[in-house]
């Protein structure tokens, strides 16, 4: 950004430009300086030259803002904000302060920002960098899932209104019915209301875990991170390939620590029933009914159901 004594000498070399007090004449009669003077009539002259070099970046970067180029391109000194100038009486005389205020393209990017710091996608090819989630979209692509949809938004709306629920939802459907997208359109919805979220793709988050057997410590701090967060979204429960450690150690450990505390939310091709067959079996142990019934008391009570019924929008 030009400062005002770039300015001052570039004028200088300007043909048929007279000297200094002239130069901060240009300054003081610019229209947004002669706003504040009629604001604060009080304010002496010498106070406003004393100043001069902030009346100039006050007007200098309104124009900027008028013809804004964009945030990657802000020409101010400070990107994304702007000179704003306020007027004080001190000790009897009227004093001039300037700051620097954040635009409103600025505090939309930080408000996204936010909102992208608040998801973690653990294993999963979710783009929690997209703010393209809206309602319509899930509704226009497939009327079908109408009934679903309607579900969704009115847990986002009591979401909203009372605060972190119990109890999450089990998203059931065929493949490529939406139920990724919609879970992620919950979390984005939420996530902008303040709360934290974490979705886990199933079958790759389970064979990180295998391997994350020998990082005791980041383990721990993975499992942490889901146990704590405000929301977290099991995607594609099922479909892993599981193992007993994995089942009863990391997955039962992390549903054992969020039921009657935070809400879970899974999407899956499984019924609950389904879910409880694939949960009994492990081909390292065999067939083991008990564990899976005991981690199915930790995910069966703690969901509504919600059918997601629709054609398969993949390909």
């Amino acid at each position: 950004m030009e400062s005002l004594g770039e300015a001052l000498r570039s004028w200088k070399a300007a043909p048929g430009v007279g000297d200094l007090d002239s130069l901060a004449r240009r300054v003081l009669d610019d229209p947004l300086v002669v706003q504040i003077r009629r604001r604060y009539p009080g304010l002496e002259e010498r106070t406003l030259r004393i100043n001069l070099n902030k009346l100039y970046q006050y007007a200098k970067e309104d124009r900027s803002c008028r013809s804004c180029p964009g945030l990657e391109r802000c020409p101010n000194d400070m990107q994304g904000h702007y000179t704003s100038i306020t007027c004080a009486e001190q000790n009897g005389k009227w004093q001039l302060f300037d700051g620097k205020t954040p635009c409103a393209r600025w505090l939309a990017n930080e408000h996204q920002e936010q909102v992208r710091r608040r998801i973690t996608s653990l294993s999963s090819n979710v783009d929690i960098e997209a703010d393209s989630y809206e309602a319509e979209q899930m509704l226009d692509l497939d009327g079908e899932r109408e009934d679903a949809v309607l579900q969704l938004l009115a847990y986002v709306n009591r979401t909203r209104t009372e605060g972190l629920q119990k109890k999450g939802l089990y998203l059931m459907g065929s493949f490529g019915t939406g139920k990724t997208y919609m879970a992620a359109y919950l979390l984005h919805k939420l996530a902008k209301e303040g709360k934290t979220g974490v979705i886990v793709y199933m079958p790759d988050f389970v064979e990180d875990a295998k391997a994350l057997m020998m990082e005791p410590q980041k383990l721990k701090e993975t499992m942490t991170l889901m146990k704590e967060t405000d929301l977290l979204v099991f995607d594609d429960i099922g479909a892993e390939n599981l193992s007993p450690w994995v089942r009863d150690h990391v997955i039962g450990a992390i549903l054992n620590h969020r039921m009657n505390r935070k809400p879970t939310f899974y999407t899956s091709n499984h019924d609950l029933e389904s879910l409880e067959r694939h949960f009994s079996f492990t081909h390292k142990e065999g067939e083991e009914l008990h564990k899976g019934q005991r981690l199915m008391d930790r995910i069966r009570p703690f969901v509504d159901i919600v059918h997601v019924r629709g054609r398969n929008q993949r390909g």
